[in-house]
Formats: C-alpha cells, structure tokens, sequence
C-alpha cells in the first residue's frame, strides 16, 4: 500500500489519559440511551415502538418518492416506506400515535387515492404491531449484539491472547454505544436499520484493531527490551498508513451513500460515518491501552511470559 505518511512518530499512548476521557463521556451516553430505549422514552421506530403497517397495491408503478410526498403533504407524520416495485406495491408502516391505529389506514387510502386517482390504489393488507411485539424486537436486538461481541472476545483471545480479546471486546462496545448515544443525542430514530449499522460497525471495528493487534504481537517478539509503552506506539505508526487508507475509503463509500442514497438509506449510512471514525479512534486509543493496562511489563521492559515461551520454544 502506498505510504500516506513517511515514518510518523506519534506518542499515541502518551495521549491515553485524554482519550479514556473522551471515551468515558461516549459510553455513558450509550448507557443513558440503552436505558432510555429499554423504557421505551426514546424515539423508537415502529418496530420497537409499535404501530401499523398498511400495503398499498398501484394498477401501475409509482415513484417512492412521490409516495412520501404525497403522505407528507396529506398530514401523515412518522411512517417509514418500503418498495416492492416488481408487484407494484408500497408498505406503509406508520408508527403508534395517540389516536387509534385503526384509523392510519383509512387516512393513507384517502390521501393516495386523491394523488394517485389514476392509479388505482387499494389496501392489499393491513397489519397492527403491537407493543408486546415491540418490545420482543428491542429485546432480542441487545441480545444479537451481546452475542456478537461475546464471539469476537472468543475469536481474539484464541487468535492472539485473552488481554488482546478484552482490549477488542471493550472497544467495540465503545463504538456501538457511542454511535447508539449520539443517535439518541439527535433523537434520531431507533430502529431495525440503525441495528444492522451497529453491527456492521462492530465488524468493521474488530477488522481495524485485528490489523493494531497484529503488529503489536509481532513487535513485542522483535522488541523485548523496549517498554511496552514504546512497542505499541512503534506499531501503530507502522500501520497508520494502512489504517488511514482503509477509513478513508470506508468513509467516502458511505458518505456517497449519505449525500446520494435517498432517505431511506440516509440513517444507516450516517451510522456508518461515525462508525468508521469512531472505530478507527478506538483501535488507537481504546484497544491498544486495554492491552497494555492488562499486560503491564516491568519498568525494564522484561517480556510478558507468553512472548518469552513462544521465543523459547522458537529457539528450541
């Protein structure tokens, strides 16, 4: 890969004390939004919250777009719209409100059958989500992103050492509740499609720190009597480059997405912009110093007894 910055010497980990900080006050705000999403307080679309989800049938294809606007301009408030252009139909999902739900359904026949009167709209179905089902979907969304981490922490302490796992593991529930806590802070929607950012981020993030966490094992063998301190700092700069080549490249793919994707994407790909920053921030500044908090060599740099066994047994 091409070399993006010639030989940076940046003391990361000198920086440590600040971004622990940083660091904290994010994931506080992913605690405070967890909780405020387990009572239901957030703004929680309608698979969580609720609602009604009406199938509009057309004589003829129409534009999503236009679908939207029509609704907008009709009064109707909250809804999300998915296409399904090779049958000609459009499901409205439209999220709980104060008055009854029965009567979303009425109110979206009557504005696209003034918009659409050539069209021929007609309801093909239509379908209550009750909050009990709401709150199974919430449920088991925290629990496919507990389970996720779970088998990251497995999969890093067997490929590396347990340390190097805890390190992953804590960094990347940094990065979903931070993303989770600044969704909430704008009070954008809570839904199934900012959960499959979450975890789409969680992956991105364990691929960064794989590629930190490789170089720092392979510099604690090469390096023995250099302090730990010294190592990591050698071997995130090693990588920098790398690093900053794959976030760019990551960032502007869902910066097209954000500026260019249409509303229904725009959530998801915003997710992914703070996802990728927030990643690569906590490969540096998260991962790593778990690493060496969990690892600390003695003041004259003696390796860990792990390093010392596999090079004994190299020589061996």
């Amino acid at each position: 890969m091409r070399e993006l910055i010639k030989n940076p010497n940046v003391d990361f980990m000198g920086k440590k004390a600040y971004a622990f900080t940083i660091s904290g006050i994010l994931a506080l705000l992913g605690i405070v939004a967890i909780i405020q999403i387990a009572l239901g307080h957030a703004n929680l679309g309608v698979d969580f919250a609720g609602g009604t989800a009406v199938q509009i049938k057309f004589a003829q294809t129409v534009p999503i777009h236009q679908v939207r606007v029509a609704l907008e301009q009709g009064g109707l408030k909250d809804f999300d719209l998915q296409d399904l252009p090779t049958e000609n139909k459009i499901l409205i999902r439209v999220k709980k409100q104060e008055e009854n739900l029965g009567g979303a359904s009425d109110k979206i026949t009557q504005i696209l059958s003034e918009k659409f009167a050539d069209k021929k709209p007609v309801v093909d179905s239509t379908t209550e989500i009750g909050p009990k089902v709401g709150s199974k979907l919430r449920q088991d969304s925290m629990w496919a992103i507990i389970v996720s981490v779970i088998g990251i922490l497995g999969y890093i302490a067997w490929r590396f050492q347990f340390r190097f796992g805890v390190g992953a593991t804590i960094a990347t529930f940094h990065d979903v509740l931070a993303v989770l806590g600044i969704f909430y802070l704008l009070n954008k929607e809570i839904n199934l499609i900012l959960l499959s950012a979450l975890l789409t981020i969680a992956g991105y993030s364990l691929t960064d720190t794989v590629v930190v966490f490789d170089r720092i094992r392979e510099n604690m063998k090469r390096y023995l009597k250099e302090p730990v301190d010294a190592v990591v700092n050698r071997s995130i700069n090693e990588v920098l480059s790398r690093t900053i080549i794959t976030s760019l490249t990551v960032f502007f793919s869902s910066l097209a997405l954000f500026l260019f994707g249409g509303e229904v994407i725009h959530d998801f790909a915003l997710a992914m912009l703070l996802g990728v920053i927030i990643g690569t921030y906590s490969s540096i500044f998260v991962a790593s110093p778990i690493v060496i908090l969990l690892g600390r060599k003695s003041s004259k740099g003696s390796p860990a007894k792990p390093v010392r066994t596999e090079r004994a047994a190299a020589k061996k």
